[in-house]
This record gives C-alpha cells, structure tokens and sequence, in this order.
C-alpha cells in the first residue's frame, strides 16, 4: 500500500468501500432507502444506478464494521431466498431489471455551447464562455422564467435557442448535463427526459414550474457583438480593435541573434 500511495500517480482510497447491486436489480437509491437505511438504519450520501459507497474514517469503529457485514450478509440471504422461490415469469422481470442496471447505460450528452451572450469572444472557435457572468445574472428574476419539459423540447425542436439559467443534475449519476450560460440541445433533452432516464431526482428541475432559463430579451440586452479576429504574418500577433489595430512582435524575434557588430553585441 505504501508504495502504491508513493509511486503510483493515482491510488484507489481504502476508506471508501464501493459495493456493486446491480445483479440484485434493485438500484442504489431504493436499496440505500428501503433496505440500508428504513430496515437496518444505515446511513450512507453516496449512491450511483448500480453500486452504494460506504464512507470510513478514523472515527469508525470495529462493531461498525461488523454491524454493517452482518446486514449485508443477511440483505444477501433474504435476497437468494426470494429469488429460489421465484416463478419462469418473475425470473425473467428480475432479469430486466438486473440487464437494466449492469449495461453500459445511456451515454452523456456531449457540451453544446455557451449562448453568445455569455462568451468573451463571440464568433471565435474556440467554445469557452463566462459561467460567472450567467450565474448571477440567473439572480436577476426579470431575466429568467421556467420552461415545462415539454414546452422546452417544443421550443428546442422548433429551432429556437434556449439558454439555461441554472445548473441542471440527474442523480444518480450525478454529472451535471447544463450549466448556466449552456445552450439546451436536442441530445442533452434526449437524456434528462424524465420518461426515459433511470434517476430518482434531477436537480435544477422543479416539477412544478420547470427548467429556469433566461428569457429572450435578456440575452438579447447582454448579447455581445462577434469579435473580429484576424491573422498576422508570421512572426506577429495581430490585433484588431475597433478604429486601431496594432501589431506586437513575437517573443522569438525580439530574441533573434544580432547581426556581428550591432551595438547589442558589445553589451
């Protein structure tokens, strides 16, 4: 173990125990829920679709350990026993569940875009923005309003350009699909879809009122123009301001050797 911790670049913590359910076909949030923690008062914080993370720390003692061995062992006995007495019909509803858990699941959503109105340099290639900027702007509640999770997908496939206002979380996994500032995109909708995604909450989603977005005339009143981008010949950086342009030349031919006999020789 010493030697993992001083030569390996990353190392597995030991305190932390991740425990795989998936064959069991109970996914980690009810299993946390109604066996660790209503049956046998067991807290845990950490769940995924198909695993639980019991967290040790220096304050863990050996009848915890013990206790926690001994309610896994017999969640694991009641568990074989239901299944043994199981008919063809509900062996094969159980095996749904267990192929459901232990695929590679749905894939996330690749990052879409920052609105234009949250980049510094609108128009560039490369897909930065300033996430500071929308998440307070997103305190303003004249330039936000909630969108329903059909009248977004409408507007979404519709073409129009939605803006997200807050960060937007399925959990479990726990990855984060929109941030403020983020562009809603058809893929990123195909995975929260509240239908088809296998969590138990999503955060940043109010049922009642929707997702929070930035109203129109908002991103309209802190759009800022494309910046105008130019290259310069080699050797120099160009850029280019409205009503002045200057030119800087690169470190390299500031550093260039000096011609025999010029006064920087002689220094």
């Amino acid at each position: 173990m010493m030697t993992t911790w001083k030569l390996d670049e990353f190392v597995l913590d030991p305190c932390r125990i991740r425990v795989f359910i998936g064959q069991t076909g109970i996914d980690g949030d009810t299993f946390k829920r109604h066996l660790l923690m209503d049956r046998y008062g067991v807290q845990i914080n950490k769940t995924s679709r198909n695993s639980v993370l019991f967290m040790t720390n220096i304050g863990t003692t050996r009848s915890s350990v013990a206790y926690l061995i001994e309610v896994l062992v017999g969640i694991a006995r009641e568990l074989e026993s239901k299944q043994s007495d199981m008919s063809l019909r509900e062996r094969a509803e159980l095996q749904k569940r267990v192929d459901s858990l232990t695929d590679d699941g749905v894939p996330l959503p690749d990052f879409s875009a920052f609105h234009d109105a949250f980049r510094d340099s609108a128009g560039a290639r490369t897909p930065e923005g300033n996430i500071r900027r929308a998440f307070y702007l997103a305190y303003d509640d004249a330039a936000c309003e909630y969108l329903l999770h059909d009248d977004l997908s409408e507007r979404v496939a519709a073409g129009a350009t939605v803006v997200s206002a807050s960060f937007v979380t399925p959990y479990p996994p726990g990855f984060r699909v929109l941030v403020p500032g983020q562009v809603v995109s058809p893929q990123v909708l195909s995975f929260i879809d509240i239908d088809g995604l296998d969590v138990k909450e999503i955060h940043g989603y109010r049922p009642h009122l929707g997702y929070r977005v930035f109203a129109d005339e908002a991103l309209r009143a802190h759009h800022r123009p494309a910046a105008n981008t130019t290259l310069g010949t080699p050797g120099t950086t160009s850029h280019h301001t409205p009503g002045r342009t200057t030119r800087r030349r690169s470190r390299d031919h500031l550093q260039s050797p000096a011609p025999a006999g010029h006064p920087r020789c002689a220094r």
